[in-house]
């Protein structure tokens, strides 16, 4: 594929990343010279130019790309430039955006019409997963497929851990309730086999189906840990507010924000909503203790420093609090944020990031996660007529090293998938990659006359 990435932010470069390792055709455009020497580690050609620049977009082949994003931090560039490339002749084309109004249906449509096929709003998704974080206190990462006919649960193991060091092939059998998919282990990634087991600290990934969360939860020995009601953001900027809007109302949410106009803002904002706003610094112990912070349940820091929201969750920790979520945008600091066993962690660009990735994928690609703590992906193929994962059973398929499937939906119905287990046409088959090309994935589930 063709693909010309306008804006060599975070986004943009992790998406280069990404895109690097299917060796795909691909275009870097940004106005900034230093943003592209950092590039070069990976498999993309770069171009120096502004990005709406009509000889720019044509010299990065905007005329015959399959795919056009735009994605620098300006909002009217990144629709500006899709307009223009979907005018030069880009297939498809997707803008980052930091205006909700546009994600309306009508205003979606709008845009379509003027040449922007798809918009992402980085908070949005991010918030997105906030909300799932705090949904389940003893959880560290939640992927919800198909409205949740199947779940994917990142789960830190602690003492009270019923299935430690027992090998897997006596745990996940096929008429268990969940499979292991992947392990992190002392900045190692696993994908176990049948005699490999479960240790203390381990950051386990369940896929199973969401009547047997509980049965999830007991297993693991999380029983004990308190749902959340009482919930302190730290940061009131967009992804504070796209999440205190989208929290659930039986939680009680705080947002604690230093800037006095800043408040005034969010009082606007959330003015139908019963979130608090206070004006003052969140790393205060004063103020915290002040605002109930032994009688709450989980602490978000979203400020836009990596440092100080990992700082505020390590407090908040100290204080008694059990779930805490941080805001890490720097790459950098994601493995020590998970070393020091902060909680959640949410990177709303590499996200976005994903997000966009699936829209390259050749197969029917209806959903996309990366998982940045074990360096993974978790994709969700539809099985096409005739293609080869339709063929023989899961253990006679061949998967490439790295590769394991989870699950499948099947009519809306969730079912794990065992050796035996036969994949059918139209099936949604979650399949979880490690350090593996997805095109390499996706090739199973195309239509094709070959065996």
């Amino acid at each position: 594929m063709k693909i010309v990435i306008a804006g060599a932010g975070a986004v943009g470069t992790h998406l280069s990343k990404l895109l690097s390792r299917e060796h795909q055709d691909c275009v870097l455009i940004d106005a900034e010279e230093e943003r592209l020497e950092g590039i070069g580690e990976y498999d993309v050609m770069t171009c120096n130019a502004l990005p709406t620049s009509l000889k720019a977009l044509k010299d990065a082949g905007a005329d015959k790309a399959d795919l056009f994003v735009g994605v620098t931090t300006e909002e009217d560039t990144n629709i500006s430039a899709c307009i223009i490339a979907h005018a030069l002749g880009a297939k498809k084309t997707v803008a980052r955006i930091d205006n909700y109004e546009y994600l309306s249906q009508q205003n979606q449509e709008f845009f379509r019409q003027l040449g922007v096929d798809s918009m992402v709003y980085p908070e949005v998704l991010a918030a997105i997963d906030i909300t799932n974080g705090l949904k389940m206190s003893w959880v560290r990462q939640r992927w919800d497929v198909h409205d949740g006919a199947l779940v994917l649960l990142g789960i830190k193991l602690r003492e009270g851990c019923e299935i430690l060091n027992q090998p897997l092939k006596d745990l996940c059998g096929p008429d268990d309730p969940y499979h292991v998919v992947a392990v992190k282990r002392q900045g190692e990634t696993i994908i176990p086999g049948g005699l490999d087991t479960l240790q203390l600290n381990d950051l386990t990934y369940f896929m199973t189906t969401k009547e047997y969360i509980p049965y999830i939860r007991k297993i693991v020995g999380k029983e004990h840990y308190t749902d959340v009601k009482n919930v302190i953001i730290m940061g009131g900027g967009k992804t504070a507010v796209r999440a205190a809007l989208a929290i659930p109302d039986y939680m009680n949410v705080k947002i604690i924000e230093r800037d006095a106009d800043r408040c005034e803002k969010l009082n606007q904002l959330l003015a139908d909503n019963d979130t608090m706003v206070i004006h003052g610094d969140g790393r205060d112990l004063g103020l915290l203790e002040e605002e109930g912070i032994n009688a709450t349940q989980a602490f978000v820091a979203l400020t836009g420093n990596a440092e100080t929201n990992i700082l505020a969750c390590l407090t908040a920790k100290k204080l008694g609090v059990r779930k805490t979520i941080a805001m890490v945008e720097n790459l950098d600091y994601v493995s020590m944020a998970e070393g020091l066993d902060i909680g959640t962690i949410i990177n709303k660009k590499t996200v976005a990031a994903s997000h966009i990735y699936q829209m390259m994928l050749g197969a029917d690609v209806s959903n996309l996660r990366s998982l940045m703590l074990v360096d993974s992906e978790v994709a969700e193929f539809v099985a096409a007529e005739g293609s080869r994962a339709t063929k023989k059973a899961v253990r006679d398929l061949g998967l490439p090293f790295g590769a394991t499937i989870g699950g499948l939906v099947r009519d809306g119905v969730g079912m794990l998938v065992s050796g035996n287990s036969q994949i059918q046409p139209g099936d949604s088959v979650m399949v979880f990659c490690h350090e593996q090309k997805l095109n390499n994935i996706e090739k199973f589930f195309k239509k094709s006359s070959f065996f």
